[in-house]
């Protein structure tokens, strides 16, 4: 799977971590106001922005930022810029496709940043539809440390029954992919089973990813390290195996 998000580990000094961390602190708040906007401030009926809370926990997010991100949502907070997601579609380096998915207040701005930084580094933007038809949107739950799993066969015939497309085991960890429509019942099923994921969130997927030379995917790499030090940027896929 092709899937490059804000989530990946760098190495930096204290200074640029420090900045990033503030970065990233942004890019949650950002998620959990849209998805307040979109389904209302009670994630006990709002699925996605429980998913947006959830990873803003996991990231040490703090409690009144992810309250305050709340309250701009439901418009009941003081600060009144609108957050809403937005996708471009376009191509990177050696023809691969992309989805580069903005969370912003301003559209105008987003689109210009994002094309400037795609046609300096390789890649051309593409009109609406122009890629999306290579994605299919999936959901995607993470347990880090699969040998919590004391029952591994109960547990997969568990969460196959409540969803789950396919179990993919990487290195230490368990990747589960759903239907998106999914996503919630099986993440109910793993808490049920007394265990807890690390990470759950809706993505776009490629349906035929494709290998690529390795000039293009350190090129494509560079072009995904300059996306992603836009503000606006959240998530960007690609087709690249």
């Amino acid at each position: 799977m092709a899937r490059h998000s804000h989530w990946h580990n760098i190495q930096a000094t204290k200074g640029k971590a420090d900045a990033r961390r503030a970065k990233d602190f942004g890019k949650l708040a950002k998620a959990i106001t849209a998805a307040a906007k979109e389904g209302g401030g009670d994630p006990s009926f709002n699925f996605s922005l429980r998913m947006a809370m959830d990873s803003a926990r996991l990231a040490n997010v703090p409690k009144d930022n992810i309250d305050r991100a709340v309250a701009r949502g439901t418009g009941e907070g003081a600060e009144g810029s609108q957050i809403e997601s937005v996708v471009y579609e376009g191509f990177g380096p050696g023809g691969l496709a992309v989805l580069i998915q903005c969370l912003t207040d301003n559209r105008n701005r987003s689109f210009s940043e994002v094309r400037t930084v795609v046609e300096k580094n390789g890649g051309t933007l593409g009109a609406q539809g122009s890629v999306m038809w290579m994605f299919e949107k999936k959901g995607v739950v993470v347990i880090h440390d699969r040998s919590k799993i004391l029952e591994p066969e109960r547990f997969e015939l568990a969460v196959i029954d409540a969803g789950a497309d396919d179990l993919r085991e990487l290195y230490e960890s368990l990747e589960i992919v759903t239907q998106a429509t999914a996503l919630k019942n099986v993440l109910d099923t793993i808490g049920s089973l007394g265990l807890f994921a690390d990470e759950a969130s809706l993505v776009y997927l490629a349906k035929d990813p494709v290998a690529v030379s390795d000039v293009d995917a350190e090129l494509m790499g560079k072009f995904i390290q300059k996306l992603e030090e836009l503000d606006d940027v959240d998530t960007i896929y690609t087709n690249e195996i």
